[in-house]
């Protein structure tokens, strides 16, 4: 079941204006625009239009009525790019948003409400976002766009139609409602059809002769018998290159020129730009109508043209050409700051520290990014906190590791209790057990206390033992609490090499 929501912004561009210029809010002021050679007021904000002035007014007329009238000039591009930026910050709330024009936008809530909680809670949170950006904003809910348009504009703001609900939520609107020519509109309030009711059961064939197929085209989109098309926006992406063939493509080197040729022009852009990808994605479109995909990623910015053909090379046999690919499209959707200076040193062959990144690279791509992780210290004493995971090759950190005290190797993130036997309090254990198999321990040292971070949470703090088993495998072992209170439990945290 299809579920529409209309947005309504009935001051789109003053509301704009006053966010620009938080100081016009409480001004009237007025956008004009000229039209032989006449200045015409275009759209007025509240004060204004509470002081009775409105749209197509003549502004010398507007000036003499409100003196202290605020007029600025009306830029016609600047009400779709409010509109289509608004629409892209939508996509939260639906995968699919179209523009209504002039001050409309259309979301596909299908399946998307209960994210929110509810219709009711969906449309409220809409509203309150839109709103607290300093929006007037009126919304709708119905099956079908056009139902959901007429009542986001002539009934309550968060009205929801309910499924099958359309003929009697249009009924009462006015003929306005539903029919934009403003033509036909007019010739229905002359013939006394004030509301849609007025002529929703009418004769198809009679509406259509006086009227002609528009309106009737509209009261089916309204009450679901006809789709209305909705064009969804999509976000552009910020860096995108795409590469036509002339002959459809079949073979890996002729895939392998085209991710080059791509490239080249990506990071030309990227280059002009100060910036490096750090995610990149292929889509090759066949003849046949199918899309293939593959994607690489970089363990830091980069633009290193050689390095990140590689990267494609090695997943080339993952795209299946089928018949032939006739469109290469390259897109980058993370990109991130890369100065010339920083490239220079990076790729000049001064450091390592490119040549491991583009090994880690080649390793993510063959084994997944799960595969490799990186660590720094943390300046935190209880283990689990001590350190923390970084994305970054290049980032450093200002706590150096801890060598004064034994660390495993392998720190388990949460710590997994065990069976022991011990001879006596603060003692190592003799034995333990876990996951089944029984360990005999051979050597220990401790214990070494940790206590828990008061300013952080609160609890027992632990006494490590590290301790080494009959096949020699070493262990970092602790107990939690003493025997004196309450009974300990003891855990394994980790393994030493």
């Amino acid at each position: 079941m299809k579920r529409m929501v209309a947005i309504w912004f009935p001051h789109l561009v003053t509301d704009w204006m006053s966010r620009k210029k938080p100081s016009l809010k409480e001004i009237p002021f007025a956008l004009v625009s000229t039209e032989r050679s006449r200045r015409v007021i275009k759209a007025a904000n509240a004060p204004a239009r509470a002081k009775g002035i409105g749209a197509e007014m003549a502004a010398a007329d507007a000036r003499a009525l409100v003196p202290e009238l605020k007029v600025f000039d009306f830029d016609a591009g600047q009400r779709e790019k409010t509109l289509r930026a608004l629409a892209e910050w939508c996509i939260r709330y639906s995968p699919s948003v179209g523009l209504d024009p002039p001050n409309g936008l259309v979301l596909d809530a299908s399946g998307c409400t209960h994210l929110w909680g509810g219709e009711t809670k969906y449309l409220e949170d809409i509203a309150a976002r839109l709103t607290g950006f300093g929006y007037t904003v009126r919304t709708a809910m119905a099956d079908t766009i056009m139902t959901a348009r007429a009542v986001s504009r002539h009934v309550r703001n968060g009205t929801i139609v309910s499924p099958g609900k359309e003929a009697e939520a249009l009924s009462p609107l006015p003929a306005m409602a539903i029919c934009p020519d403003a033509a036909v509109a007019e010739k229905l309030v002359k013939l006394g059809l004030l509301t849609v009711g007025s002529f929703m059961r009418m004769p198809r064939t009679a509406l259509r002769r006086r009227f002609g197929p528009a309106l009737l085209a509209c009261l089916d989109q309204a009450l679901g018998a006809e789709m209305e098309i909705m064009e969804p926006v999509r976000p552009p992406a910020p860096f995108r290159e795409q590469l036509p063939s002339l002959e459809p493509i079949r073979t890996a080197a002729g895939i392998e020129i085209a991710i080059t040729t791509l490239l080249e022009m990506l990071c030309a852009r990227m280059g002009r730009e100060q910036k490096g990808l750090r995610q990149c994605e292929l889509r090759c479109y066949r003849i046949d109508g199918l899309v293939k995909k593959i994607a690489i990623g970089t363990g830091r910015p980069s633009r290193n043209i050689r390095h990140l053909s590689r990267l494609f090379s090695d997943k080339i046999a993952q795209v299946e050409p089928g018949l032939g690919i006739e469109l290469f499209i390259l897109e980058a959707p993370v990109v991130e700051d890369l100065p010339d200076e920083q490239d220079a040193l990076w790729n000049g062959g001064s450091s390592h520290e490119a040549a491991i990144a583009e090994l880690l690279d080649r390793l993510a791509g063959r084994s997944g990014g799960s595969a490799i992780s990186r660590f720094l210290p943390a300046e935190h004493y209880w283990p689990e906190r001590s350190v923390r995971a970084v994305a970054s090759l290049s980032e450093r950190s200002a706590t150096a590791w801890r060598t004064d005290l034994p660390r495993p190797v392998h720190l388990l993130h949460d710590p997994e209790q065990i069976e022991v036997s011990v001879p006596l309090p603060d003692y190592p254990p003799l034995l333990f057990k876990y996951r089944g198999a029984l360990h005999t321990v051979k050597k220990a040292d401790g214990p070494e206390r940790i206590e828990q971070e008061w300013w952080i949470e609160s609890g027992r703090y632990r006494d490590y033992y590290c301790v080494e088993d009959e096949r020699g495998a070493r262990y970092w072992l602790f107990r939690s609490g003493d025997y004196n209170s309450e009974s300990p439990k003891w855990y394994v945290h980790g393994f030493f090499a």
